[in-house]
């Protein structure tokens, strides 16, 4: 149980300050670059601003209403120095972003009113974090006193099967598993099947993460979910795309590829620490109107934070 040692002692906010080190160090430098020796916003530091974020992954349809709103109030001001433009920034993309008509969770818990065991499946191509996103999710729901069943059903990786079981050890939660090469969907089903069977809260399953043909993903998904509604009706309740962040755009593109195979409810954005292209879950929010529900700041089980939008454009833009 060393695992849950500390687990909220350290602050938050401090660890997603220092998560985004690295994206608001290379954001701003060239920022800086772009308003070197500028006294005013014109044209020609909107175009240097607008090559700034999109090279910082912000995505181009997010830049492009960025820079919209920022030329609008350029207009109606008339003249606006530079050195509000960090300030002008923060505001139009929290304002952005508040658009999105998805609450942020307070916490690591479950919806009211839903009938458990909740059932998370778990998607995302090999790689981004997927079955460590799934193991710190564990500890944090069990630190809120929640029962959780694991199903690894990502059965085409060993590694996968025997991660998944590492991490219902050091968790202390129960995995469900069938070993490699067996049928995805009977390990979802017994799953399920336990989690009532135990009256767990919680019951995650993690899915195989080959970027295999469309088609293929969309049919063993279908399969895994027909499984559980044998047991569950509305099973699963969520289906958590897990992203890697330090792959910028490419995580965009991953994004559009599983929403058009599967229903995404979720996005869990993860490996921030690690980069300078924290700016794409600035994008992703905004792009994709699912809700980015947990943000990965560093390796650590609490560093698998509850994303709320507003503290990360405070964080990002906080020097």
């Amino acid at each position: 149980m060393a695992i849950f040692g500390g687990l909220f002692s350290k602050d938050k906010k401090e660890s997603l300050d220092k998560g985004l080190e690295k994206t608001k160090e290379s954001f701003f430098t060239k920022l800086g670059k772009a308003v070197v020796g500028k006294s005013k916003v014109d044209e020609e530091v909107l175009d240097e601003l607008e090559e700034v974020l999109i090279t910082s992954d912000v995505g181009v349809n997010t830049t492009i209403k960025v820079i919209e709103r920022i030329e609008e109030r350029v207009a109606r001001d008339k003249y606006m120095g530079v050195e509000e433009l960090d300030k002008i920034l923060r505001e139009e993309i929290a304002g952005l972003l508040a658009e999105n008509n998805t609450q942020d969770l307070k916490d690591f818990s479950i919806p009211e009113g839903v009938k458990r065991p909740y059932v998370i499946m778990v998607v995302g191509v090999n790689g981004v974090g997927k079955t460590t996103t799934i193991g710190k999710l564990s500890a944090q729901y069990k630190s809120k006193g929640l029962k959780v069943v694991l199903g690894a059903a990502d059965t085409f990786r060993a590694a996968a099967v025997d991660q998944i079981k590492l991490w219902g050890d050091r968790v202390g939660v129960p995995v469900v598993s069938k070993g490699m090469n067996t049928d995805p969907s009977a390990v979802a089903f017994d799953a399920v099947k336990q989690g009532v069977d135990e009256g767990a809260d919680v019951v995650i399953i993690d899915t195989a993460g080959r970027l295999h043909t469309k088609v293929n993903l969309m049919n063993e998904l279908s399969k895994i979910k027909r499984v559980m509604q044998k047991f569950i009706p509305e099973a699963p309740h969520e289906v958590l795309l897990v992203l890697d962040g330090s792959t910028g755009q490419n995580a965009s593109i991953q994004a559009r590829e599983f929403t058009k195979a599967t229903e995404v409810t979720a996005l869990a954005i993860t490996k921030l620490d690690g980069t300078a292209k924290g700016g794409v879950v600035i994008g992703i929010s905004d792009e994709f109107k699912i809700p980015v529900k947990y943000i990965g700041v560093g390796e650590k089980v609490e560093d698998l934070q509850v994303f709320n939008k507003m503290e990360f454009v405070d964080s990002f833009f906080k020097k």
